[in-house]
């Protein structure tokens, strides 16, 4: 099973609490006026309709998308719908007084909501399975978000949760590298394919229109139908497919540029002269300017500080570093002569 769905699953198998009608310490939700009314109106449908969600969420228990699909569609679609009166009333409850039966209740009616969305994606070659369970924990981080006194249906409001968790999973998944990262190419990599005329490259009137009505670059248009229409191959040569195949393996034609003779050698020779030109531009110091260098820089264990060698020459450590810098400014010109 999923350990995302796992979320659901217990979700679903929370006891129902019966809250006390005061407790000290919480927010009381107002029960007068026009809620009081809507409370007296739904109190007998709220029966009925527990009731109803609980014979349905007996099948819902045993079954998750990962292990029957059809199964779980099945069930979900057996689960009572709420009626804006009794959505209502229930996010009242959980926005109030914190109600996990409220909450519970509030994601079993709408888990169908989430597989008609989870079809809606279907064409990106990824498990359906994986896309409800990712719905499904969009659907709970709205119902935890959800605010009653807005004046607007849950399912309106959850839709934009359910579609970025499903959208985030695609993009991690479509390819072995994700291939959107920027806020302009998450944009492109969902509307690009459906924007195409035609089946093939776009031209540069169609690039041009696509990226004034998404608002991005052309040049990020282009790059992400590059992108989108590449495939994932492995570096090394399969295995399992012939030897006349192993040619098209890019480790057998990608060259390694750290393996040529000629940069290596060249390399060789550029050290070589390089450290001979060092030795005798510091054989060219005097004796207190090449001690001072050596023991400030070619020391690392038991580096000299400027007091340090202040001390041993009876001079300001100001002087030493004049000695040390001009000592260094006339290793540099020996060097580029």
């Amino acid at each position: 099973m999923y350990p995302e769905f796992r979320k659901v699953l217990t979700l679903l198998r929370k006891s129902h609490k019966i809250r006390a009608g005061s407790r000290s310490g919480e927010a009381k939700r107002p029960e007068t006026g026009e809620f009081a009314k809507a409370k007296a109106e739904t109190g007998e449908s709220n029966q009925s309709m527990s009731a109803s969600a609980s014979t349905a969420l007996q099948t819902v228990w045993l079954v998750s998308p990962g292990r029957d699909l059809t199964a779980y569609i099945a069930s979900v679609n057996n689960v009572a719908m709420l009626s804006p009166e009794q959505e209502s009333e229930l996010a009242r409850e959980y926005f109030y007084e914190d109600d996990v039966e409220a909450a519970r209740q509030l994601v079993l009616a709408h888990l169908r909501f989430v597989v008609h969305i989870a079809r809606t994606y279907s064409g990106y070659g990824l498990s359906q399975a994986d896309l409800i369970q990712e719905g499904n924990v969009g659907l709970m981080k709205a119902v935890k978000r959800f605010d009653p006194n807005v004046g607007v249906r849950l399912v309106s409001f959850a839709v934009h949760w359910i579609r970025a968790e499903m959208h985030e999973f695609i993009l991690r998944n479509w390819r072995i590298v994700k291939i959107a990262t920027t806020k302009a190419q998450r944009k492109l990599f969902f509307n690009l394919r459906s924007s195409k005329k035609q089946l093939g490259w776009l031209n540069n009137e169609e690039a041009q229109a696509l990226a004034a009505d998404l608002g991005v670059d052309a040049k990020v248009v282009r790059q992400m139908e590059g992108r989108m229409s590449a495939y994932d191959r492995s570096f090394d040569a399969d295995p399992e497919n012939s030897d006349d195949d192993d040619y098209r393996a890019p480790a057998n034609y990608l060259e390694d540029q750290g393996a040529d003779p000629a940069i290596q050698l060249e390399e060789s020779e550029w050290e070589e002269v390089s450290g001979a030109s060092l030795r005798n531009a510091i054989a060219r110091l005097d004796d207190r300017s090449r001690d001072i260098l050596q023991k400030r820089w070619f020391f690392d264990d038991a580096k000299s500080t400027l007091h340090d060698l202040a001390a041993e020459y009876g001079i300001s450590a100001e002087r030493v570093r004049q000695i040390e810098k001009d000592a260094m400014n006339r290793i540099k010109a020996q060097l580029s002569a």
